[in-house]
């Protein structure tokens, strides 16, 4: 496959349905501004594809509703909430909506996440109000989501907890508040797997690498003032595979896989989704 056929591949629906009948909050389903798919939107797409009725949880109502939209233009049911990740009330009333509106909770899908926008540098000029609010945002965010997601899973006796961290925290990164908050996630993670195996819920991660969305390159072209195609040529001449960066698709799919049954026996992993990048490291 080219790298060029790669890059644009937008999943559609697959005849397996892996999804089928099962409820799914996506929070971070909208995007930052710029250009694609980001890997909020691109979770929430795929897991209604598959069968998921899906609320589509942003901070900004219109950037979820956007989503949303995309959603049920294709038949498909989606509902977008409103919920401001840094306040645990509005986390709560986001899984409580869903749960109320139909019936279940089997997916929980933690796609928040923010670096240079937030605030974020190098460990010489990190700002206390920046990195505490990183520290909200990346990480706070999930523990609190997941606080009032598990007793409902738990009384179900199943459900699939997604975490979105990054390759960040195994690899050398330059920027102090996202690569700690990222780390803190893998470990959260295994303490979610851990304790709530017996109730047959599962915990994962995924570790995304360099992904072209909107809040990995357009964020960095605004924020350094160079040209989106300069900033995406830059991240792909890092990739190993294809030499190309990988896309929300890429994400997505991961995070479908590990939400589905297909992925019964996995709990506590930390899954790279990085095209090599951080076997090369060295």
């Amino acid at each position: 496959m080219a790298a060029k056929e790669h890059e644009e591949r937008d999943p559609g629906r697959t005849a397996a349905q892996r999804l089928e009948g099962k409820v799914a909050v996506v929070i971070g389903a909208g995007q930052s501004p710029g250009e694609g798919v980001g890997n909020g939107r691109a979770a929430a797409m795929r897991f209604a594809r598959e069968g998921a009725r899906v609320l589509a949880v942003d901070r900004s109502l219109a950037s979820a509703e956007e989503t949303a939209a995309i959603i049920r233009k294709e038949g498909l049911e989606c509902v977008a909430f409103q919920a401001d990740v840094t306040q645990e009330a509005t986390l709560k009333a986001a899984i409580a909506d869903a749960h109320v509106r139909w019936g279940s909770l089997d997916v929980l899908h933690n796609n928040v996440g923010v670096s240079l926008a937030g605030g974020d540098a190098d460990l010489l000029d990190i700002t206390e109000e920046a990195f505490d609010n990183i520290c909200r945002i990346n990480l706070r965010s999930m523990v609190f989501a997941c606080k009032h997601a598990v007793p409902i899973m738990r009384k179900q006796g199943s459900g699939a907890i997604i975490n979105i961290s990054s390759a960040a925290a195994v690899e050398n990164y330059p920027y102090v508040g996202y690569k700690t908050t990222k780390a803190a996630v893998i470990a959260f993670t295994q303490q979610l797997a851990i304790q709530n195996a017996k109730y047959g819920v599962r915990a994962n991660c995924i570790l995304p690498g360099l992904m072209n969305t909107p809040m990995a390159v357009d964020t960095r072209a605004r924020t350094w003032n160079l040209p989106r195609e300069q900033v995406a040529a830059e991240r792909d001449a890092k990739v190993p595979l294809r030499g190309k960066q990988g896309t929300a698709w890429d994400v997505a799919n991961a995070a479908l896989f590990l939400a589905s049954d297909e992925a019964n026996f996995i709990t506590g992993v930390s899954l790279l989704v990085d095209g090599g990048r951080v076997l090369d490291a060295g």
